[in-house]
């Protein structure tokens, strides 16, 4: 099994960040990925994956673990681990 990490920093209010990153929910949920928001953490979870996101004073962190469906896909880590990059980075910006 796979898994992807991406911390990015951040310098604001925890709850601006989980405003700030709907585009980058909107993107998961495209890939029938269920968010579930628990304060300033969420689980991830679809077939293919499994994962969370992490909200902390300093930093968004996303992890995840791409299952057997998700090689079967063609998902490969590295790919996926650079656009969740590139879009948090947008996110917050």
């Amino acid at each position: 099994m796979s898994s992807v990490n991406v911390r990015v920093p951040h310098q604001k209010d925890p709850s601006e960040i989980r405003a700030q990153i709907g585009s980058f929910e909107e993107m998961l949920s495209k890939y029938a990925v269920q968010i579930t928001w628990s304060g300033n953490q969420a689980e991830l979870k679809n077939p293919a994956i499994s994962g969370n996101i992490d909200i902390g004073a300093d930093y968004i962190e996303v992890n995840i673990k791409l299952g057997m469906m998700a090689k079967a896909m063609g998902i490969k880590a590295d790919k996926l681990t650079g656009s969740i990059q590139r879009r948090l980075e947008a996110a917050l910006a």
